[in-house]
């Protein structure tokens, strides 16, 4: 036998590699995520998008393993991307990388077709562990959010996650979120690919489910959670003068 047959070729490292895909409008975020992927001889960055338009040509193009896909981007909600991941490229394994807390977003990522939620004021290390979680068919989520939806199975009843939009549907969160981060029904109608009257009804439900009496109140609660204000007193006027007035 000839041992040269043996040895394992120069580059078949290269394609053990897991090749993982960054979708985030924050170039820091990319480039602190690349680096981190960098440093592994088990993974490489097939490619980058600021959008998710971006994300989803390239992606159905060019098949990563892995997708680490924010939630909150300027020309799609993160479910929705997560939702067409999984219909252009079924097998991709999608990790979410978000500044929004777990209890807030994880289960529904996960029902959406995600793998993993990761926080982003954790370490980036938590981010590769995720990737490798799921590209071995697991999925990743924090010890504290694993027990809540273990405890939410076992006890077949709606676990205590200390926010009442847990009350919202995933749509209602998305229309919620967005009237927080200070956009009007028409800019949402527009990055939704939804009418404004569909909007204002996503809107009316997500007020009456929190028990506000008029939009203005659910206007300022929107903009006290999306900016971790609640029980400051503080509200930001401007945002709450372009929201109502669309």
């Amino acid at each position: 036998m000839n041992a040269k047959h043996d040895m394992p070729s120069p580059d078949s490292s290269r394609h053990d590699r897991t090749n993982v895909f960054i979708v985030d409008d924050h170039p820091a975020i990319r480039e602190a995520v690349s680096a981190a992927i960098s440093q592994r001889v088990n993974m490489r960055v097939s490619g980058e998008a600021r959008s998710g338009a971006q994300a989803l040509e390239q992606i159905k193009r060019r098949t990563p393993d892995v997708a680490i896909v924010d939630i909150s981007l300027k020309d799609m909600h993160g479910l929705d991307l997560i939702e067409h991941i999984r219909d252009v490229s079924p097998s991709v394994r999608i990790v979410v990388y978000s500044m929004y807390d777990e209890s807030v977003y994880a289960e529904r990522a996960l029902r959406a077709g995600a793998s993993a939620y990761v926080m982003k004021n954790k370490p980036t290390t938590d981010v590769i562990n995720a990737v490798e979680s799921v590209h071995g068919g697991n999925v990743y989520l924090s010890r504290r959010m694993s027990s809540r939806i273990l405890g939410k199975v076992i006890r077949q009843q709606d676990y205590e996650v200390g926010s009442t939009t847990e009350r919202l549907t995933d749509r209602e969160m998305t229309v919620f979120q967005m009237l927080g981060e200070g956009h009007t029904v028409r800019d949402i109608a527009d990055k939704l690919e939804l009418s404004r009257k569909t909007i204002e009804t996503y809107r009316r439900r997500a007020k009456e489910k929190l028990g506000f009496d008029t939009v203005s109140e659910l206007l300022q609660y929107a903009v006290q959670w999306t900016y971790g204000r609640e029980g400051k007193g503080r509200t930001d006027d401007s945002i709450l003068s372009s929201s109502t007035s669309n």
